[in-house]
């Protein structure tokens, strides 16, 4: 079975960086496991379109890169079947979105988390893809191995955030602006002074509690101020993203010079 980049890192104390999928095709995993860039790829599937099809052919590709690992970022709604089916088809880790307190949050651990007595979870061993080839206790210890990533983008999420970072199996928090802005009645004010406070709390708070603080960037450029609050966890752009910025510019710059 293959091992978890991004636990292993973690373990560590190392820093680590990602790049986020919105398009589910295997081409663009190989392509940026080709440039050596990152040590792991979220899919966002909570944007994006899926099969559990897909997620096998995406687990199949993130294996022929030993040095890279995958993340999935699911919805509230339904968060255990995908994250289940996701971690079972090769997608090692899971980054939950919309919790709003610490009950969420330990539901969502116990959904990825193993039966076993130690574990406490209700995820059960299948024969699915991750299986074939290994061991139930192989599978066993990559459940537990599965790096658990929160988002923390409602008001009651941060009015409760001191009990979500001390529940135990916490291992990243990441801020969310816009989700937050919308949670306080300020919608599409994500960058305003009042809310970048909220992040730079959370930040101060997950580093006191020892829990992995993660930020959302669109340039390496972007982590220099949040690399000297203390992050050390960063995920940067997509692919649609690019995608955009790169046809407006180009596009635009085309059309200057032809008029």
């Amino acid at each position: 079975m293959k091992s978890n980049r991004l636990r292993e890192l973690l373990i560590k104390g190392k820093p680590t960086s990602g790049t986020r999928m919105v398009i589910p095709w295997p081409r663009i995993v190989e392509l940026i496991g080709h440039s050596n860039g990152f040590d792991y790829i979220e899919y966002i599937s909570e944007y994006s379109t899926f099969t559990i099809e897909q997620f096998e052919n995406f687990g199949r590709a993130i294996e022929l890169f030993p040095n890279m690992s995958s993340m999935i970022k699911v919805e509230e709604q339904t968060r255990g079947f995908i994250a289940q089916r996701a971690l079972d088809a090769g997608i090692q880790n899971v980054l939950f979105s919309d919790c709003r307190d610490a009950k969420d949050v330990r539901e969502c651990i116990r959904l990825v988390r193993p039966e076993t007595p130690e574990a406490g979870g209700c995820h059960g061993s299948g024969s699915r893809r991750i299986n074939i080839g290994s061991n139930t206790l192989e599978w066993v210890n990559a459940m537990n191995s599965a790096v658990l990533a929160f988002m923390i983008e409602k008001k009651s999420a941060v009015d409760n955030l001191e009990e979500i970072l001390s529940v135990k199996g916490v291992d990243m928090v990441q801020f969310g602006p816009n989700d937050y802005s919308v949670s306080i009645g300020k919608s599409g004010e994500g960058k305003i002074t009042e809310v970048l406070k909220v992040q730079q709390e959370l930040i101060k708070m997950a580093l006191k509690k020892g829990v992995a603080p993660r930020v959302e960037i669109n340039s390496s450029e972007d982590a220099k101020p949040y690399i000297e609050m203390g992050v050390r966890h960063f995920c940067m752009a997509s692919d649609v993203s690019i995608i955009s910025k790169w046809c407006k510019q180009q596009g635009e710059g085309l059309r200057k010079l032809l008029s």
